[in-house]
């Protein structure tokens, strides 16, 4: 049997609710959260986000505030 996320990712979790444009948009905004990102400290690939608007780097621990889904202005 075929794999129901072919066109929408993730978002295929949602079944046949909500329509694909709206799942396209929750796949762009999972991705963008839980991708890794350049600390402004120390220049490492390794800002993640802890929680809404809070992200952290895991090498240098620091923390700053930044949006909801993406690190301020990186």
């Amino acid at each position: 049997m075929p794999s129901k996320t072919k066109k929408v990712g993730a978002a295929g979790r949602y079944g046949v609710r909500y329509g694909r444009t709206l799942k396209l948009r929750v796949v762009k905004i999972e991705k963008d959260q839980k991708k890794k990102y350049t600390c402004p400290t120390c220049m490492k690939q390794s800002l993640k986000r802890l929680s809404s608007g809070i992200w952290a780097c895991n090498k240098c621990g620091t923390k700053m505030a930044g949006k909801a889904y993406r690190p301020g202005n990186i």
